[in-house]
């Protein structure tokens, strides 16, 4: 039975990948004359990248760019869920508790690296835009070098700090032992799943969407296929699956380095002089870097801050809450990886002056995320129950069938609301124009741990279901309003020359 849930899990997520294949397959198409990003003359692809962002019909350009990190991040979710499902299904549910409970705690550290290479490279998009091809590069290395000492410091505090995290958001006794071991060895490996993060951005910051999505694949298959080894073979139990976890991005973190500085080798140098770190390109990265962090994370700290009222309830309540976030990162994904697309739409476009371009890809782009919406409530609709199962067998975890299911039953009908808040703050995001684009995402974030520890009393577990969409509504409101001052579209976070 589980493994027929997961299917449809997996298939789910299949037919939300149907259209990002046949993307990159008439993508591979110029001029009726097929190329290959693998083999395609370097001057030639830079040429193809920039044509794709800058002159391409709007709608067109995004679409197709945000398909393949939709995949890639498709990829990535489908082998956190494989997590959950061969834990919960191989050694137990409150085995599965503590991955969840770890899981929280991980993704505020990972969307941390998503934000923070989003954010840098808005900058490397203008200045690509821009044709300043010297500066484009010293702006990458300045955020790789930047990042990689973050993530080690955040590696070591992680380490040392995660039982005390977990202790103060009330993690049941009966998983904290399991909960802080997968957590120390994640945070063990913590600086190359950072760096695989960041790696990704700039290659979607260069107009290459698509180098991100073959690591991804191959990450994922590792990740599944060393997932069973650990497990099944030797029997690691939770364990198993961090380390598998820390091998697979490791691996593909060394790989993306390679592939990226063959791919900054393929950009003419505008001098001969080579600058490797800038301290005033590391201060406007910050600026816009931290905003993003925010964005990116803002679910993840939610879900984080309002894991303590879920973990109050019980672990058998947790397992379920666990089943029903891991399917919510599923839905989300399209979402996401539009206004990711957006803000590199926009960085670009506003790089080469052309805000009016931006303006038609915003309008276009709600289109591409109402689409996605009613694809998830249909799905969710008919398989909520089958997709529930992949995790928890309804006859063995009743409490915690019945929770996941009740959020997925709930949840279904709100991600147009995420959807249009991730494409307004995308565009807020590659402007820079990063104030009111912070505050919005604090107040969604607000919302959502007062309502989820004002109400728990009164509506139980729901309350936390309540405050998703609240939050994703309150944020999208306030990120519009400012878009339709046009103030964005003014600021300037690179200079000419």
């Amino acid at each position: 039975m589980w493994l027929e849930g997961y299917c449809f899990a997996a298939g789910m997520g299949a037919v939300l990948v149907v259209l990002p294949v046949l993307g990159i397959w008439s993508g591979s198409w110029q001029n009726g004359k097929k190329t290959s990003a693998n083999h395609v003359d370097k001057k030639e692809w830079i040429k193809m990248k920039k044509y794709n962002m800058l002159e391409d019909s709007p709608g067109r350009s995004l679409f197709f760019f945000a398909l393949p990190m939709i995949l890639g991040n498709l990829f990535q979710q489908f082998y956190n869920m494989a997590d959950s499902v061969i834990v919960g299904q191989c050694v137990g549910e409150d085995a599965l508790a503590a991955v969840g409970a770890s899981y929280s705690l991980t993704t505020v550290f990972i969307m941390i690296a998503i934000g923070g290479g989003i954010g840098s490279s808005v900058i490397t998009s203008q200045y690509l835009g821009a044709k300043q091809y010297d500066k484009m590069k010293t702006s990458v290395y300045t955020a790789l070098i930047s990042f990689a000492a973050v993530s080690m410091a955040l590696g070591a505090f992680g380490f040392l700090m995660c039982g005390r995290i977990l202790t103060a958001l009330h993690t049941p006794q009966n998983i904290l032992a399991d909960a802080v071991l997968y957590l120390r060895i994640y945070f063990v490996g913590l600086p190359f799943l950072f760096m695989y993060n960041i790696l990704s951005s700039v290659f979607n910051a260069l107009g290459n969407s698509r180098t991100p999505l073959y690591l991804l694949i191959f990450s994922s298959i590792l990740n599944i296929g060393l997932d069973f080894l650990m497990v099944l073979a030797f029997g690691m139990g939770v364990a198993g699956v961090a380390v598998a976890t820390v091998m697979a991005q490791g691996l593909s973190a060394v790989i993306s380095f390679c592939l990226l500085m063959k791919t900054l080798h393929g950009f003419a140098d505008d001098t001969q002089e080579k600058t490797y770190y800038s301290i005033r390109m590391l201060g406007g990265m910050v600026k816009i870097a931290i905003p993003s962090m925010l964005q990116q994370s803002i679910v993840s700290i939610g879900m984080l801050l309002v894991q303590s009222v879920v973990n109050g309830f019980g672990s058998s309540v947790l397992a379920g809450y666990t089943s029903g976030m891991r399917i919510e990162s599923i839905c989300i994904v399209p979402m996401i990886a539009t206004g990711n697309a957006v803000s590199t739409f926009t960085a670009q476009n506003l790089g080469a002056g052309n805000a009016e371009r931006v303006k038609k890809g915003y309008r276009a782009a709600y289109g591409i995320v109402f689409g996605f919406a009613v694809l998830i409530l249909g799905i969710l609709s008919v398989f909520h129950g089958q997709i529930i199962s992949a995790f928890i067998e309804e006859g063995s975890g009743v409490t915690a069938f019945a929770t996941g299911d009740s959020y997925l039953i709930f949840i279904r009908f709100f991600f147009i609301f995420i959807g249009m808040k991730a494409i307004t703050d995308g565009v807020l995001r590659g402007a820079g124009d990063v104030g009111v684009f912070t505050l919005a995402n604090l107040i969604n974030l607000g919302i959502r741990v007062f309502v989820s520890f004002r109400f728990a009393s009164v509506w139980g577990v729901e309350a936390v279901w309540y405050a998703v969409p609240m939050g994703w509504t309150a944020n999208y409101i306030l990120s519009f309003l400012w878009y339709l001052t046009g103030k964005w579209s003014r600021k300037r976070i690179i200079h000419a020359g």
